[in-house]
């Protein structure tokens, strides 16, 4: 079930801090107002978490990981290392 966040269109509120975040099923009608203090809100495009590739893979670490090296010594001819 995807994580939507939420932030009143005007204002704020002591109830909600303003923006809050709902767990709610793809099926779901869009929410129109908060479900605390019933002022209309919006919902908010959050950050979101993507793998980062910190260096290139080294032989050793790719052999380290269970993978087959292999390297070009022709046309279509490969060998291990």
């Amino acid at each position: 079930m995807p994580i939507y966040e939420y932030e009143l269109c005007e204002g704020d509120c002591k109830v909600c801090g303003g923006t809050f975040t709902l767990n709610r099923p793809l099926s779901a009608k869009p929410l129109m107002n908060c479900p605390a203090c019933k002022k209309p809100v919006r919902k908010i495009i959050s950050s979101f978490s993507s793998p980062q590739k910190l260096k290139p893979v080294s032989f050793s670490d790719a052999k380290k990981a269970g993978f087959t090296v292999l390297k070009k010594i022709g046309k279509g001819e490969y060998e291990r290392q």
